[in-house]
């Protein structure tokens, strides 16, 4: 199962026994209160700098996010989209709940883009799959619908089969869905990590889908947020998710790391050079 995504003139492609996808998580105001401060006076100048450190700490696809309080998503979702495709030679990850902000990125974004999301909500489902139908685009698929979140992993593969059947109808195949088997925090529920980790597992088995998922959600609250996110991302690749949303500078040696201890890297020669890279980055900034 290989799913391809485009920048302007490079190809990513995901598949499950490929080395994993990196897609950088930087370029979104959550919890950045300057970056969140700038977006609402159509201050963009950061982007390039967020760009450049994710894609040489190795992300390979950028998550574009704009949706601050006061933001017009319609507007300035697309110039980011632009920015970034200016700053570096990548596909995008369209990241809005606003349909109307995702078409309109879709229009601008070059090479084939990945969408941020849909779920198994009725009103996701009939809003967003027509305009990922529409440009032949690639979805992130969360494992939730109307009810919320399964507490089970066989309950959110019922939710990705739904979506899954969705999308066919509008000809969407399953190598355009990423799905999303969703990390909860286990500061609320100390089992919440492992029915991740399950859902993967049974996703993979399953539908033999590609998967990606926001790790560090997970450690929200708890001490040492870092060590909890990284043990958990390797945990998550090696269950079978392979485009984590993840930030690069931070968690890629971790994930060259699970790449090379599941016999994905010849001669450990990524992990060196991202080693040497990251090394030199810090560096750079000390």
């Amino acid at each position: 199962m290989l799913t391809e995504l485009r920048g302007p003139s490079t190809t990513v492609t995901i598949g499950p026994d490929l080395p994993t996808v990196m897609i950088g998580e930087r370029i979104n105001p959550t919890g950045r209160k300057t970056f969140s401060a700038e977006l609402q006076v159509g201050d963009l100048s950061r982007i390039p700098r967020d760009v450049q450190a994710q894609v040489t700490a190795g992300a390979a696809v950028l998550d574009v996010n704009v949706g601050a309080a006061g933001v017009d998503e319609v507007k300035w979702l697309p110039e980011a989209v632009k920015l970034v495709q200016e700053t570096a030679d990548v596909p995008v990850c369209i990241d809005s709940p606003n349909p109307a902000a995702l078409a309109a990125s879709l229009k601008v974004a070059k090479g084939r883009a990945l969408v941020n999301s849909v779920n198994g909500e009725e009103s996701r489902l009939s809003s967003v799959l027509p305009v990922v139908a529409e440009h032949g685009a690639a979805v992130i698929a969360l494992c939730m619908d109307d009810n919320g979140i399964p507490d089970s992993p066989e309950g959110r593969l019922r939710v990705a089969e739904k979506i899954l059947e969705r999308a066919a109808q509008l000809g969407i195949s399953l190598d355009s869905l990423i799905f999303d088997p969703l990390v909860l925090t286990v500061g609320s529920d100390h089992r919440a990590g492992l029915v991740t980790l399950e859902t993967a597992r049974l996703l993979r088995q399953k539908l033999g889908c590609n998967m990606t998922v926001g790790a560090s959600n997970a450690s929200h609250g708890m001490p040492n947020r870092e060590l909890l996110n990284t043990v958990f991302l390797a945990q998550l690749i090696a269950a079978g998710v392979n485009a984590p949303i993840c930030n690069p500078v931070k968690n890629a040696l971790a994930v060259r790391a699970a790449d090379l201890m599941l016999g994905r890297d010849e001669w450990a020669m990524t992990y060196i050079q991202t080693y040497r890279t990251l090394l030199s980055m810090q560096e750079q900034t000390t």
